[in-house]
């Protein structure tokens, strides 16, 4: 597997209420795109075409979609933030994401309660 393209900054742990991540994903173009997974937000913009509007991935925009990255869904209703219902493989899987994303995509910060 490929490194990164770019160098990624050190990670910030600034606090990101679901309400703001709400409003990055990605149907304002003047805004970044996020997607949180574990509740670590990170920045996907960089790759706008898998996670804007109408990509694929978009579903996960905007959100912690921590259960649909376990169980490798990209329906709505399974990309929430509460993966403690999660399956051991499932677990598996989306901690792989975690690193996945984390080896590629800047942290931006962590989802707080409102």
């Amino acid at each position: 597997m490929a490194p990164p393209s770019t160098t990624l900054l050190p990670p910030s742990s600034d606090p990101i209420p679901a309400s703001l991540l709400a409003q990055h994903d990605g149907t304002d173009p003047s805004k970044p795109i996020w997607l949180a997974i574990k509740g670590t937000v990170f920045d996907v913009s960089a790759k706008r075409a898998m996670y804007g509007p109408g990509a694929g991935y978009n579903v996960f925009a905007g959100k912690d979609g921590s259960v649909g990255l376990g169980k490798s869904s990209l329906k709505p209703e399974d990309a929430v933030a509460d993966y403690t219902t999660l399956e051991p493989a499932e677990m598996k899987v989306l901690d792989q994401w975690y690193d996945f994303f984390s080896k590629r995509y800047n942290v931006v910060g962590k989802v707080v309660p409102e």
